[in-house]
């Protein structure tokens, strides 16, 4: 009897050990389903995932980035060329108004007007087109205008001699023309040559600017003209450095201006100093001694030594007609004039003819600016960094 109780008591305890293996058997396999269903939930949102990515790169492949690529530099490309030969052509047109009424540009305004707006749209070949269609009617303005103006007054006389002193108008004749001249002579012996300057030393932008007459009445002088070439605030070209200028000078308070961009400077220079004036071929042959009463590196150099040194270089801008200014000298003589409708070679023709030893280009156009004697004899002109002046000792 006692061994079928125990015989049942093992069977009894094998049954419950399998029951209990079989339990955990199950709960084992639950938990194993609930991670197999985990993983093929997560695959399935990597399949996902990587059918989007697939189609990302399919719409990638077909959009040709390289040609993308392309297309912009090109586009590039063309904003930077279309936008440099308007600003170019701005300027031209800019000088232009400054020889002409406002009646004369309206048309070549409308086509400026029209150009930028082709820009703004991107329709660079129709901007280039009317640019050049402004170009044209700019030439076609300058040819016209050089026509009007080479006839001199009926009442200015023919003298190709200069002044001995004052101020002086005449016509200059020679094998290239017959040109309108206002000249003032004056003894350095009894003058002093002095640069009034509207700032009191270097500006490389924003520099102050001002008058002829302003600096003339400053300086105490009784005959200025305008000084050298300056970048203009109204120039395109001119952005970040307004008003500015890199030639050598010296002021009458003996300040140099552009001292350490000069050292090496070919740009011809004046020095005036006691009775003399000495011209020199390029800056870089003068120290910086504050002896002189001033230093002025214009260009190019007209004459020296009584001959021509500039007979044209190319430069449409030297080469077109207008009102040009200079300054010079014969022995211990200096003079400052404008040559009316002249180029620049021609300037330098004109001063040989009447005998001149020496003599700078000055600025021009609407920088073009001469008084003598309290009067504005060419000009006012538009502002600028500095005026040369003649002084009485």
């Amino acid at each position: 009897m006692a061994s079928v109780v125990i015989g049942a008591a093992v069977a009894g305890y094998v049954i419950y050990s399998l029951y209990s293996q079989s339990q955990t058997q199950i709960q084992l396999l639950s938990v194993g389903e609930e991670r197999q269903m985990a993983l093929s939930q997560q695959l399935e949102e990597v399949e996902q995932r990587l059918t989007v990515t697939a189609a990302e790169l399919d719409t990638v492949k077909a959009e040709d980035q390289f040609k993308k690529n392309q297309e912009l530099m090109a586009e590039i490309k063309n904003i930077q060329t279309t936008y440099k030969d308007a600003a170019a052509t701005y300027e031209d047109l800019l000088k232009l108004k400054e020889d002409t009424t406002k009646a004369q540009t309206q048309t070549l305004d409308a086509d400026f007007s029209q150009a930028l707006v082709f820009l703004s749209q991107r329709n660079y070949a129709s901007a280039s087109t009317r640019i050049a269609r402004l170009k044209s009617g700019i030439a076609q303005q300058r040819a016209q205008l050089a026509t009007v103006s080479t006839a001199v007054p009926a009442n200015v006389a023919t003298n190709n001699t200069p002044p001995g002193s004052g101020y002086s108008r005449q016509a200059v004749e020679n094998e290239f023309g017959r040109f309108l001249v206002d000249i003032v002579a004056a003894d350095l012996n009894s003058t002093r040559v002095v640069v009034e300057t509207a700032s009191s030393g270097d500006c490389g932008d924003g520099c102050p600017v001002d008058s002829l007459g302003s600096f003339v009445a400053k300086a105490g002088g009784f005959a200025g003209i305008n000084g050298p070439y300056f970048c203009p605030a109204e120039y395109p070209s001119c952005a970040g450095k307004t008003n500015s200028f890199d030639t050598l000078l010296m002021n009458k308070n003996k300040t140099y201006f552009n001292s350490d961009n000069n050292v090496y400077s070919n740009v011809p220079a004046v020095i005036f100093q006691g009775s003399s004036a000495r011209f020199v071929g390029a800056s870089s042959e003068w120290g910086r001694d504050t002896g002189p009463d001033s230093v002025i590196a214009s260009q190019p150099m007209l004459l020296s030594g009584g001959e021509v040194r500039f007979g044209g270089d190319g430069d449409p801008k030297k080469g077109s007609r207008g009102s040009r200014s200079f300054i010079g000298n014969k022995g211990n003589t200096v003079y400052i004039g404008v040559v009316r409708n002249a180029t620049v070679a021609e300037v330098a023709r004109v001063l040989k003819t009447m005998g001149l030893e020496n003599a700078l280009n000055l600025d021009s156009g609407g920088s073009t600016a001469m008084m003598v004697n309290g009067r504005y004899i060419a000009g006012p002109g538009r502002n600028t960094p500095f005026g040369i002046v003649l002084v009485r000792k």
